[in-house]
């Protein structure tokens, strides 16, 4: 399988690794969007010795539909799949932090204890986290009946944020699964981790997370592995047999009340259990203090910095040079480049059958000129709409207010009372206007715009004066087309046209030719 640094997968753009499991490796990727948009994610790519498995691929579809059904902040959010060249991607969030593994065991290493505030805090996430996807449930509202099986440190993403968040649902089985990918009786996740009915083959539920979360949260309070050994078959057996110390005798200085809480959690029968992550995060949020976000985050960025740094410095070099960095001109006709392709934007109509009498070139502007003349003939009726509705508003408050004047009055006081509907300038008043019908005062102030029917006065033959209106009684034109600048009499040779017709009969615009697009 070929290097993936550098390729492209649809909108996005995939670059170097930061993380391996043991089913796929993880990139970081950047997606490319419109306007200069773009955004840093995490993509995950199988193994090629899975991609290849069409189980496999099933499996790793399963995750994404499964994972994408949970919306919380404890989980890493699912974003996209992509399927290109025989292979899938899983486009998920990127969180800047570390895995809750090498952060205890670089703790460890230096003979050091994870702080109690900040394990519980820790905890209580990913507990959370947890119970959210326990409750995810399908379109239709049923419960999808997740259970994560794989709860470990390696799977406990801590970021400098602060927040805890559980990732990887590679091996969660739902009950509305049709393909069972895993296989009955095959024994998945890590042996240190599993819980009793887990590694003895019996059906796994919700309660098998909180004894996997349960040896998650003894381990990060004592320091140290609880079933963890070198030979597999001693580690299962510790799992099913070993007697479980209390934290407390590890580490004097822990609250007693852990003890009942780790412990419960730790119970090899499930019905003796919490019965939901949820249970024990509210059983653990009332023992000791438990560190903020901001304290966590601190504790992360010290822990790690290495790690960090190095991470920051491939971040630097993915996030520079994006579409964000291009002037606004060169975006502008990279999407109209792309318009058919990525964007609802009308395109100009095929060119015309070359003839002898007139090249290609010609034939593209008279096929341009003919798009943009047709979008002008949709947007005309809008105007004119938006005008007669205007003309109509003026005209019925000036018959309005006629007749609210002259109702009240004596027939011979009527004439000299009559006012205009909008008030005259200087002009107007200084040279009374004669008595209008109905049918005049309804009519525009621009005839040769619109024109409406009248009918001559009884009392002259010519009409009478309408009164100015207002500037702002005309609706103005939604838009107006570019004004030719002056640069139009610079346009080099290159941009004449600012276009190259493709094999395939389109148009593709020239990004250094953007200025001077208003030119034709």
């Amino acid at each position: 399988m070929s290097s993936p640094v550098g390729r492209t997968l649809g909108r996005y753009m995939l670059f170097d690794q930061i993380a391996s499991g043991g089913m796929a490796s993880v990139h970081l990727g950047r997606l490319m969007g419109p306007v200069g948009f773009s955004r840093t994610v995490a993509i995950k790519r199988l193994h090629s010795q899975f991609a290849r498995d069409p189980q496999f691929v099933s499996m790793f579809l399963d995750e994404a539909r499964l994972a994408a059904r949970i919306h919380h902040p404890n989980v890493v959010l699912t974003l996209d799949v992509v399927a290109t060249d025989g292979e899938v991607f899983l486009v998920m969030e990127h969180v800047q932090g570390q895995a809750l593994s090498k952060l205890a065991s670089r703790t460890m290493a230096q003979q050091a204890r994870v702080p109690t505030p900040i394990a519980l805090s820790i905890l209580t996430g990913m507990l959370n986290g947890l119970h959210a996807a326990h409750e995810a449930t399908s379109e239709r509202g049923e419960p999808l009946n997740l259970v994560h099986r794989d709860v470990s440190p390696q799977n406990v993403l801590v970021g400098v944020d602060g927040v805890a968040r559980v990732l990887d649902f590679g091996v969660a089985k739902a009950a509305s699964r049709i393909n069972d990918s895993t296989g009955e009786g095959k024994l998945k996740g890590k042996l240190a981790y599993m819980a009793p009915e887990q590694v003895s083959g019996d059906g796994v539920d919700r309660r098998t997370d909180v004894f996997a979360a349960s040896i998650v949260a003894w381990e990060l309070l004592c320091g140290r592995r609880l079933f963890a050994t070198e030979q597999p078959g001693k580690t299962i057996k510790n799992v099913l047999e070993k007697p479980i110390p209390r934290p407390s005798s590890i580490v004097p200085t822990l609250p007693l009340a852990l003890d009942k809480i780790i412990l419960t959690g730790l119970e090899r029968d499930p019905t003796a259990r919490y019965q939901t992550a949820e249970d024990m995060a509210v059983a653990l949020e009332k023992v000791g203090r438990h560190a903020t976000a901001r304290e966590v985050g601190a504790w992360v960025r010290e822990t790690a910095k290495d790690a960090l740094q190095q991470r920051s410095q491939k971040l630097a070099e993915v996030e520079g040079g994006t579409p964000s960095d291009m002037g606004l001109e060169a975006i502008a006709a990279e999407l109209i480049s792309n318009s058919g392709a990525d964007l609802a934007v009308p395109s100009a109509p095929p060119p015309l059958p070359a003839s002898p009498s007139q090249p290609p070139s010609q034939l593209t502007d008279v096929s341009f000129a003919a798009s943009q003349a047709q979008r002008g003939k949709r947007r005309a009726p809008l105007y004119l709409l938006v005008a007669l509705a205007c003309i109509a508003l003026l005209g019925v408050g000036a018959a309005g207010s006629r007749l609210l004047s002259t109702t009240n009055q004596p027939a011979a006081a009527r004439s000299a009372s009559e006012v205009p509907l909008v008030e005259p300038t200087p002009a107007v008043e200084a040279r009374p206007a004669p008595s209008a019908s109905a049918a005049e005062l309804e009519s525009p102030p621009d005839a040769a715009t619109v024109p409406v029917a009248t009918a001559p006065s009884a009392a002259s033959s010519t009409p009478a004066p309408m009164p100015k209106l207002a500037a702002t009684s005309r609706p103005a034109p939604a838009s107006a087309p570019p004004a030719k600048t002056s640069s139009c009499s610079a346009v080099p040779a290159a941009c004449k046209p600012p276009w190259a017709i493709q094999p395939n009969g389109s148009k593709r615009f020239k990004p250094q030719c953007a200025r001077y697009l208003s030119c034709f």
